[in-house]
């Protein structure tokens, strides 16, 4: 597998590569405990080797803590990832890349040192008692539209039949994402 450039928490060049028999899949990274920014580097890495070839990471973003705000900022980044897994042994490799970099799972958004979600896996629609794609609150989240619009601009979310821009206008959360 592997990833495009030689540091893996850098964003790529927006050059894709397309392969039929690849999905693509796209992953929120988060971190608010911690080296953030070595703990998503080493995320996207370990994505990287485990997951599928990196073609498209946004830069890192800062944001207040959503659900739980009674704590530390966090770091979000967004990555396209190509991948010959189907989307459940997606969600097996993330699951324990997060266990790998510390990820106790405790309080429903609470502090971590690492978070991956699956936003979308192509254009699939999956309801499983595991796993739900698109991420259900991927459209209510600007900490996620910021850096996804950035990568993935026009992409149409399959439910909800809009691009990434026309999600983030229409983006009910007031957070502040900053770009570091």
């Amino acid at each position: 597998m592997g990833c495009r450039t030689s540091c893996w928490c850098q964003p790529t060049s927006s050059f894709i590569i397309h392969h039929s028999s690849l999905a693509k899949t796209f992953l929120l990274l988060g971190a608010n405990l911690g080296d953030r920014v070595q703990t998503l580097g080493r995320a996207a890495y370990l994505l990287s080797e485990r997951v599928g070839l990196v073609v498209r990471a946004s830069r890192l973003y800062e944001t207040a803590a959503w659900g739980v705000v009674d704590q530390p900022a966090f770091l979000n980044q967004v990555l396209l990832l190509e991948t010959t897994l189907g989307p459940e042994a997606v969600l097996d490799q993330t699951q324990a890349i997060e266990t790998e970099l510390g990820r106790v799972r405790h309080e429903h958004w609470g502090a971590r040192y690492i978070d991956i979600d699956i936003l979308y896996y192509d254009q699939q629609i999956i309801q499983t008692s595991r796993l739900t794609v698109p991420h259900p609150y991927l459209h209510q989240r600007r900490f996620t539209l910021v850096p996804l619009a950035e990568i993935a601009p026009d992409f149409v979310h399959p439910l909800l039949g809009k691009t990434t821009v026309q999600l983030l206008d229409g983006c009910p959360d007031p957070g502040e994402t900053k770009l570091i």
